[in-house]
């Protein structure tokens, strides 16, 4: 499955963004969806996941009442929206996929990144 992020850019601190993440090559519907990110000089993290079945959903403290994510299987896509955004979520942003009827909550396919920049 092939994953192609879109939708950062430059915003204010207090400001909005909203990422999409369209996948190409196979269906997601049976897969767990993330949202990663890594800011400089840091490791990767898990920002946000979204199960196959059901669609409950998981986030890190930092963005917890902030982020949500959300899928449309029928598009194909998973979108990340992300409001009151504050200075350290600035990163590259990557939108990852699990096997097929994954029961791990791991990814396994990955997506270029899309950079969001916050400014203070």
């Amino acid at each position: 499955v092939q994953l192609q992020a879109s939708g950062g850019g430059l915003v204010r601190a207090g400001g909005s963004l909203r990422l999409s993440c369209t996948a190409s090559g196979r269906a997601i519907g049976g897969r767990n969806m993330f949202w990663f990110r890594q800011a400089p000089g840091k490791e990767r993290e898990l920002v946000a996941g979204i199960r196959k079945s059901g669609g409950t959903t998981s986030y890190a403290d930092s963005v917890r009442g902030r982020f949500a994510i959300s899928r449309d299987n029928a598009k194909n896509t998973v979108n990340l929206q992300m409001n009151s955004l504050k200075p350290e979520d600035t990163g590259v942003y990557y939108c990852a996929a699990s096997l097929d009827s994954d029961t791990t909550f791991r990814p396994r396919y990955w997506g270029q990144g899309t950079q969001v920049t916050v400014s203070s």
